[in-house]
């Protein structure tokens, strides 16, 4: 498979896209006006405790108070020998009103932007990434992550760490990426999380509230850090400044991998390499055909996120489960493509076509379950449903690829229809009868758009007189070029 990493910078804007076989199968934006706060630490303050929530708000700087959960704090330490207080030790976590009280200092970090109405969630538990490696200031403990599934591998990462950390009071977790990783690269890390803890400290120690006291990387860096494996043959970045800042960090990080990032300077824009940008387009839109005539439907709401399966026009060669079966082993894959590309989290439901055979079903989970193999956010699938629904969820961090780049559309408020003009017309009508018994007026002159106003004099001209008769005046219209299909006024003359 050949992967490559697309890295589009703008003064105010900065792209990164992961093209698999070309084709598009993630893209990430980072905005000056708006960047991200995951990953970042800052000292807060606690604001309001709320024990019914077991949960306080933060002060940290941002727009609005943050969301502290009581599990996400980390819980004192119980001295050897010693009862744990009450709460502590059995598994529950304690009441927040025994972890935090208002006007409390606390050192937090964002671990989900602001996303809608919702302020940022915080976590006191303080996590800071490297290539290969997490550090955990407050917890001595050593992790291994799970999709390193060799155990030889974990024993052999496992040893070389304990050798490296001995007695070190911070915790670690070895990464997915340090699979196969030597022992020179873990203690490289390990010497860089240290160094970056310490000034983290320092910056803790002289901080006032509200301020942070360690940034996470900028999108490029980010990216390359968590996705810049022997499996990419090529990162292009159209910026030569931040071409030279990417070249300084993989060498840095990543040196055996130098040779894989290039400065792009071709005439056409590098999104335009692969049809990234017109994958982007599609990625805003509801429906996603398949190759087959079938299609997705796929709907983001407050809650969930649904995803169709539709046959379309594919009406196959043999039989109907045959049509079915090929229509979701296909709508899994693309299903899975589109999670990653349009950055989709928390509650996911696919329906897929119901299907009679079971191995059918078994081979539609599978593929799904493969697509979702190369996605870097954690996914949970759950077994089908007898009415064919697949249940999963999928971390969410950052609001997803449409709320990012778009905003409710103003006509319809976010409903994604509008009101007919023949519904619109019978509520002028109504407003017209209510506004004649309220105020006293020889005429009026009513406002609209031009498709109401057109359906009016042409279509409802007989109702219009009716109308004028029953209310013993004379009514104008007066199409508006700006006025939205649902916007009018009755102005009383």
């Amino acid at each position: 498979m050949s992967e490559e990493i697309l890295i589009n910078v703008t003064p105010r804007e900065t792209r990164v896209g992961v093209v698999e076989n070309g084709m598009l199968q993630e893209v990430h934006v980072e905005r000056a006006s708006k960047r991200g706060y995951v990953g970042n630490i800052y000292k807060g303050r606690v604001q309001r405790v709320m024990p019914g929530m077991q949960a306080a708000f933060v002060e940290i700087g941002l727009d609005r108070a943050a969301f502290l959960h009581a599990s996400d704090i980390v819980r004192p330490p119980v001295a050897e020998g010693a009862e744990p207080a009450a709460g502590h030790g059995n598994g529950h976590t304690p009441a927040i009103s025994e972890l935090v009280h208002e006007g409390q200092e606390i050192v937090v970090q964002v671990v989900k932007d602001p996303i809608g109405s919702k302020g940022a969630r915080l976590s006191a538990h303080l996590s800071i990434p490297s290539r290969y490696l997490v550090l955990l200031p407050h917890a001595h403990t050593l992790g291994i992550s799970a999709r390193i599934e060799d155990e030889p591998e974990r024993t052999r990462l496992r040893e070389a760490m304990g050798a490296l950390i001995g007695e070190n009071p911070l915790g670690y977790i070895v990464r997915t990426n340090a699979e196969g990783q030597s022992g020179e690269s873990l203690a490289f890390d390990v010497t860089y999380l240290g160094k970056v803890w310490r000034v983290v400290q320092e910056n803790i120690a002289k901080a006032r509230v509200g301020e942070r006291v360690y940034e996470e990387l900028s999108l490029p860096l980010r990216s390359l850090r968590d996705m810049l494996t022997d499996d990419i043959e090529k990162v292009r970045v159209d910026s030569r400044e931040t071409f030279e800042k990417v070249v300084k960090f993989v060498h840095k990080f990543m040196p055996s991998l130098d040779d894989r990032v290039e400065h792009y300077d071709g005439e056409r824009p590098i999104f335009d390499l692969y049809s990234v940008e017109d994958e982007i387009q599609h990625a805003l839109r509801k429906e996603v055909p398949l190759k087959s005539g079938g299609y997705l439907v796929v709907d983001q709401t407050e809650a969930m996120t649904t995803i169709d399966v539709n046959t379309g026009a594919y009406l196959g060669t043999r039989n109907l489960e045959e049509t079915v079966y090929r229509t979701n082993l296909e709508a899994a894959q693309a299903a899975a493509r589109q999670l990653r590309l349009r950055n989709l989290g928390g509650i996911i439901i696919i329906d897929f076509i119901d299907m009679v055979d079971e191995e059918h079903k078994r081979q539609v989970l599978r593929m799904l379950a493969k697509g979702l193999a190369r996605d870097h956010a954690k996914t949970t699938v759950y077994p089908m449903s007898s009415l064919g629904l697949v249940e999963m969820t999928r971390k969410r961090t950052t609001e997803s690829l449409e709320r990012q780049l778009c905003e409710p559309c103003p006509a319809c408020g976010g409903r994604g229809t509008l009101k007919t003009a023949e519904t619109v017309t019978y509520e002028i009508f109504r407003e017209i009868t209510r506004a004649v018994r309220q105020f006293d007026a020889e005429k009026l002159l009513v406002m609209a758009s031009p498709s109401v106003v057109g359906r009016i004099l042409e279509e409802e001209s007989a109702a219009v007189a009716e109308l004028e008769e029953f209310i013993s005046k004379s009514i104008r219209f007066q199409a508006e070029e700006h006025y939205s299909q649902e916007q009018f006024d009755v102005v009383l003359l």
